[in-house]
């Protein structure tokens, strides 16, 4: 789990750092990195990960999805409402959160985690910039949430769950953090079973957000085993030969 994590920690730490420091007037996104170029399109040149993903979903945040690495929109299918507090897994330079953050105004609020010190200074200087202030940005692991239990009412990622060496872990987390009958809403990859051996084997892939996908009966089981009820799996677009992205929705079980 060390080396998996640490090696995902330093991809999206660069990611922040050229998103903050952008070098002879290039792109600051982390698209600006051959490799990532390369994971963001299909071989047909369309957009599978990154902000073009938001089309017009960005008011007064497009800074703050510069460096997304997302392979879709968890904000438009989370149904967020005012008053709700929302937590999302892997808030990278905070897009989502201060997207969110609006949505569950008045009276609600957005709360990021992230593994990375410098996701998590870029996402409060950019929370800071856009104006929005009902956010909280957290350092930490998502197999270990500073949070309390039943304190949040929905649970959103984007294309991060994937990168955990322990997805169980990180799905009974997100458990238990939600309130009974809160909702979970995440972008996430979902492997073919046919997936090879090789690209399993792939730290490259996994950090590409490949190798360490769950397929859609593991994740099914998973969030069935952390207590999630009504499990919804939508794939929307392919990512790689293997794999493809999807919107995953389900709701915690209500304790009574």
């Amino acid at each position: 789990m060390t080396d998996i994590r640490e090696t995902v920690r330093e991809r999206y730490a660069a990611a922040a750092r050229a998103a903050t420091a952008p070098a002879d007037g290039t792109s600051a996104s982390c698209c600006s990195s051959t490799t990532f170029v390369e994971l963001s399109q299909d071989a047909s040149g369309h957009t599978v990960f990154g902000r073009e993903l938001y089309g017009e979903d960005t008011e007064g945040v497009g800074a703050a999805l510069q460096a997304s690495l997302g392979c879709g929109v968890p904000t438009a299918v989370a149904d967020l409402q005012p008053g709700d507090v929302v937590l999302d897994l892997g808030s990278g330079a905070g897009g989502d959160v201060l997207i969110s953050a609006r949505r569950v105004a008045p009276g609600g609020r957005a709360i990021g985690l992230d593994m990375t010190t410098e996701m998590v200074e870029l996402a409060r200087h950019n929370a800071e910039t856009a104006g929005v202030d009902n956010v909280e940005f957290l350092l930490g692991y998502l197999e270990e949430v500073p949070l309390p239990d039943d304190s949040v009412d929905v649970v959103i990622s984007n294309c991060v769950i994937n990168l955990a060496a322990d997805k169980s872990l990180v799905l009974a987390e997100a458990a238990r953090v939600l309130r009974p009958g809160g909702r979970f809403a995440v972008s996430d990859v979902i492997a073919d079973e046919d997936m090879d051996d090789a690209t399993r084997a792939d730290l490259a892939q996994w950090t590409g957000c490949i190798a360490g996908a769950l397929t859609e009966a593991q994740f099914r089981r998973s969030l069935t085993d952390a207590g999630f009820t009504d499990v919804e799996i939508t794939p929307t677009h392919e990512v790689h030969p293997h794999a493809r992205a999807a919107v995953v929705r389900a709701t915690l079980r209500d304790a009574g």
